[in-house]
């Protein structure tokens, strides 16, 4: 199963408050473990929505609309995106994250779409390139 789990912005993140010292020191003993237990495929920090776009739709229409973005529990300070077992095994390995902000701080976790979550809308075509797709990117 694979996940992207998300940190969510805090005040801190959004004024681009950097980490200590100390707190980079373990997230980068956390993302080894990780690493060496063959979880991470990815993952990496994000500026602050004020160096942001959003691009909006409607029907044909597209509008930029500049950060910051005023909901800071709605923003993503950073990813990771893993493979585990279940969703148990990614809480599991959520808990065991140094608290990636100073003070209080929430992470997300999400399952991705996999092409068998959509049924009969996948024709052989369609898998086919996904398959060639995900092949360029493993070689990248």
């Amino acid at each position: 199963m694979r996940v992207i789990v998300f940190v969510k912005a805090t005040a801190d993140s959004e004024a681009g408050v950097m980490p200590s010292t100390d707190l980079l020191e373990a997230m980068g003993k956390y993302n080894e473990e990780l690493v060496a237990a063959g979880v991470m495929q990815g993952g990496e920090g994000l500026h602050p929505s004020s160096k942001g776009k959003r691009v909006v739709f409607d029907g044909a229409n597209r509008t930029v609309v500049d950060g910051p973005f005023a909901e800071t529990k709605e923003v993503v300070a950073g990813f990771w995106l893993w493979e585990v077992k279940d969703m148990d095994d990614a809480i599991a390995w959520v808990k065991r994250c140094p608290n990636p902000m100073p003070g209080k701080s929430e992470i997300e976790i999400r399952p991705l779409f996999e092409m068998e979550d959509f049924g009969d809308t996948i024709t052989p075509e369609i898998a086919e390139r996904d398959a060639r797709l995900r092949d360029q990117l493993s070689t990248q």
